[in-house]
């Protein structure tokens, strides 16, 4: 949703222990396996190209197969409210017709054929479900006002003040229940998507979510679920995937000198006690809510853009490329606005391409028990280098950030690698490194080394 409700996220994990349960595997399963080493891209297709149409996307889907991208998740594709709507153009998240296009964007068939091309490709797509509200036009509302949340005098109420240009479904009708899982089954039966990313899933019933993962899964397909949320009940009523919004928020205070690498080693080991191994996170450094209101990736982590990419991308979870990032974007979208991406720049194409490559072919940061567990590394500098191992079979991976703007010397105090590994960022034909407890690696401020054995 494009004004967050992150506080109420961070405000229900605190003081919650949930351990990954059975009711997990028996709703969701089937999509861990298919899953297991996939990236994900956000396309913004307003903004992706100055027609801001499916078409354009399409047409770049090759180059974003060639990056490595697994996932492609499209932001809501539906008709766009008109009344109370903001801006120009609306919010994509005024849903008008849960069962149609945007015709600004292109037609069914259009976006039958950009679905298409992601399967021939070899890459799955999902689609934004904005499930808690819909636009204050929606066409539901001639016929079913009943599915509305009202107050006593009868209007319609947003579910959030500032959400003006909406209103707030009632998830206590279970005519409405049955509506929106049809609706969620029309678009994986009619355009064969591959599943969807839920809007502010944590303002919507636990025991709704469950329903339609259940019913989704008659489908005869594997579907991936991803909740825009981190309460860890998500992952056991159908959910694949949540936001990491902790650790996101963690790493720009880090960037900005307010956390330290002994925080995000406090994070870790708390975290690991509410999560399972199965329950993808998605890890990330922009997507378009940060983007557009509280900056580029270069505003809110400086010179650490990479470091910090890099750490998203090998830690346990699912990494996130959002539209521009390839291309070094340095402005905010505007978000009810035509705002087209500049592409004259792909300076970070090849950064992201080699990041997301290497986690596709190292079977040690595969997503969840597909991958292998991070186990830290410790140095005589643990204020300021996060270095950690994760090993899967015989692949393993060693990974040192400097996560600060000095220059680092790093010497190994527990848990060091031992053995010959190569470059991830070097050149092809580099020799290997020789490692051992006594090794010794100088960092540049903000630097980064990835290691890996043949």
């Amino acid at each position: 949703m494009y004004k967050k409700i992150h506080l109420i996220s961070l405000f229900v994990l605190f003081g919650m222990f949930v351990t990954n349960c059975s009711s997990t595997k028996n709703i969701s399963s089937n999509a861990k396996t298919t899953f297991a080493n996939a990236s994900m891209y956000e396309v913004n297709i307003r903004q992706f190209s100055p027609e801001g149409t499916f078409k354009q996307v399409e047409e770049q889907l090759p180059r974003l197969k060639s990056m490595g991208v697994g996932i492609v998740w499209l932001m809501p594709i539906h008709p766009i409210g008109e009344f109370n709507r903001k801006g120009a153009l609306g919010s994509y998240y005024s849903i008008k017709d849960y069962n149609a296009v945007n015709p600004e964007f292109g037609t069914m068939d259009d976006f039958k054929r950009l679905v298409k091309k992601c399967h021939d490709l070899g890459m799955f797509i999902i689609i934004d479900w904005v499930a808690n509200h819909s636009s204050c036009d929606n066409v539901w509302l001639k016929t079913h006002s009943d599915w509305y949340t009202k107050d006593k005098a009868g209007n319609f109420q947003p579910p959030v003040a500032d959400w003006s240009d909406v209103y707030d479904l009632n998830y206590d009708n279970p005519d409405l229940q049955a509506a929106m899982v049809e609706a969620m089954k029309f678009w994986v039966t009619e355009a064969d998507i591959d599943g969807f990313r839920c809007d502010v899933a944590e303002m919507v019933p636990d025991s709704f979510w469950k329903k339609a993962r259940l019913a989704l899964n008659t489908l005869n397909k594997p579907i991936f679920m991803l909740a825009e949320g981190e309460k860890p009940e998500l992952h056991a009523n159908g959910f694949d995937a949540t936001y990491d919004w902790t650790l996101h928020h963690l790493i720009n205070d880090v960037a900005q000198n307010k956390k330290t690498v002994v925080d995000l080693d406090s994070y870790f080991k708390t975290t690991a006690t509410k999560y399972g191994k199965n329950d993808y996170r998605l890890q990330f450094t922009s997507n378009h809510d940060e983007n557009s209101w509280n900056g580029t990736e270069y505003e809110r982590l400086g010179s650490g853009v990479k470091s910090f990419a890099i750490l998203t991308a090998t830690i346990p979870g699912m990494p996130l490329v959002y539209s521009g990032q390839e291309s070094a974007l340095k402005k905010r979208l505007k978000f009810f606005e035509k705002d087209p991406i500049d592409w004259s720049d792909y300076s970070m194409q090849i950064f992201y391409t080699n990041l997301l490559q290497f986690k596709n072919n190292h079977k040690a940061l595969w997503n969840g028990s597909a991958g292998g567990d991070l186990v830290r590394i410790n140095t005589t500098q643990d204020q300021k280098i996060f270095a950690f191992k994760r090993k899967k079979d015989n692949d393993e991976v060693v990974v040192m950030l400097n996560l600060s703007g000095d220059e680092v010397a790093v010497q190994f105090s527990n848990n060091a690698p031992s053995g010959s590994y190569y470059n991830a960022f070097g050149a092809k034909d580099a020799p290997a490194y020789n490692i051992d407890a006594k090794s010794n690696f100088i960092l540049k401020p903000w630097g980064y080394v990835v290691l890996y054995k043949k």
